[in-house]
């Protein structure tokens, strides 16, 4: 199985590319240079590996939640190779990517994922992942105060993610209850990391039709306004 993965959906940029279970990967902290680096990091992959862009099974990319430039480059990017070589894609949750990383560094398996969405709210998923690289949520993504996220029931969980950091004390008092510990880097999305998910649900669906891939925003909004901003201050 030979997949690409393209992610833009945080401050870093990456391409990884697993071609029947070797991988190829770029990852740079690059904030708002996106779009000059991913192309090289495209060819870069493609030529560690020695495939041509026709020859892949699938395109991945990061669908969000996430920054909305950032989500809708890489969603733009794999569309466009997607179409070019008639290739089916993937749609990877950012969180759900957090998540696998954490399973993948440090042998996470059930992660409280945060993200700091800014506007003082952080995207938010619980997502437990399985030795077979599967990553499965247990409710809803959403974005909310952190004093609102929905939590497990049960206890076990490992918080990760930058929001962890921005919003520390607030997830910790309504998170307590399940939570074992936090994991002490700010953990962001990694291409590498959404090639494996992708592997996973490409065997069960085959992907889908390029003209249907859409980014997931979870909100509509980008900024407060003035007033806003003084109601939450």
């Amino acid at each position: 199985m030979k997949i690409l993965a393209l992610d833009c959906a945080s401050p870093a940029c990456s391409v990884a590319l697993i071609n029947d279970g070797k991988t190829y990967h770029r990852y740079e902290w690059a904030p708002q240079n996106h779009t000059g680096l991913i192309l090289p990091m495209l060819d870069d992959v493609l030529a560690d590996s020695g495939l041509q862009a026709a020859e892949l099974d699938a395109v991945a990319y990061g669908r969000g939640p996430g920054s909305f430039t950032g989500v809708r480059i890489a969603a733009g990017f794999a569309q466009g190779i997607a179409l070019a070589h008639g290739l089916p894609m993937l749609a990877i949750s950012t969180l759900a990517s957090i998540a696998h990383r954490a399973y993948r560094e440090a042998g996470i398996s059930r992660a409280l994922v945060a993200v700091d969405a800014r506007m003082q709210e952080v995207y938010w998923g619980a997502w437990q992942v399985t030795g077979t690289g599967q990553a499965q949520l247990s409710g809803a993504e959403q974005v909310c105060p952190p004093d609102q996220v929905l939590v497990p029931d049960e206890g076990g969980w490992t918080g990760c993610g930058d929001g962890w950091q921005t919003y520390r004390g607030e997830l910790d008092a309504r998170a307590g209850g399940c939570l074992d510990a936090v994991h002490g880097e700010a953990l962001y999305p990694h291409a590498l990391d959404m090639a494996h998910l992708a592997v996973t649900e490409f065997a069960a669906t085959g992907g889908q039709s390029p003209q249907d891939a859409q980014p997931v925003y979870l909100r509509d909004k980008v900024a407060l306004t003035e007033k806003e901003r003084a109601a939450k201050a």
